[in-house]
């Protein structure tokens, strides 16, 4: 058992990442990673939504009608979105607006749905908490690289913090500030990864 559940946990993490090996949640992956705050916060807000989801959709599994079951699946989530939301809004308005739209958006982030479909279903409660938590912290990894080269390009700072190795007259490279840019950098994540994982599609 603790095998399987280290394997759930670390697979996400490299193998099976969920952007870079899947290629789900990239929408999120060029929006909100303009800046490494809201970039932490968007990871944050989709960790909490992926662990509860998966662990209240695999208590209910056995209840759950199959007919059904994507439409309450969608209301789980939707229900902890929500919430998650309403969270942002009272404690952190500021980065609340920063994120606009997409926090609501991860009522229809692939990742979120194809867990609780793929493996909440299917798993006790337990091991699919441990794999919504590896999931989002596969997902959280490729955003916070992301946010990283992006803000340090395109403002010549890290969360706010000016850079000691960058020229003081530093104007930043304003297409790491795009959304090209950010696709741009995604992919070269994408390519070095697999390249080292030695992961290639098929032909």
């Amino acid at each position: 058992m603790a095998g399987k559940a280290k394997e759930i946990i670390f697979d996400p993490l490299s193998d099976n990442n969920p952007i870079t090996i899947q290629v789900l949640g990239i929408c999120s992956a060029l929006a909100v990673t303009v800046k490494m705050e809201t970039a932490v916060v968007m990871c944050v807000a989709l960790t909490c939504v992926l662990t509860a989801s998966n662990t209240v959709i695999s208590l209910l599994r056995t209840v759950i009608p199959s007919k059904i079951r994507m439409i309450v699946e969608m209301a789980v989530i939707a229900s902890l979105v929500v919430f998650t939301d309403q969270v942002l809004k009272a404690y952190l308005f500021d980065i609340s607006r920063q994120l606009s739209v997409f926090v609501g958006l991860i009522i229809t982030n692939c990742i979120v749905m194809g867990r609780a479909e793929a493996f909440a279903l299917q798993n006790p409660p337990g091991l699919s908490f441990l794999d919504g938590l590896g999931n989002a912290l596969g997902y959280s990894i490729v955003l916070i690289i992301v946010a990283t080269v992006r803000e340090i390009l395109g403002a010549g700072e890290w969360y706010g913090f000016s850079l000691f190795f960058l020229p003081k007259d530093y104007l930043g490279n304003g297409l790491a500030l795009l959304a090209p840019g950010a696709f741009i950098i995604v992919g070269l994540i994408i390519w070095v990864q697999r390249t080292i994982i030695k992961k290639f599609e098929d032909s």
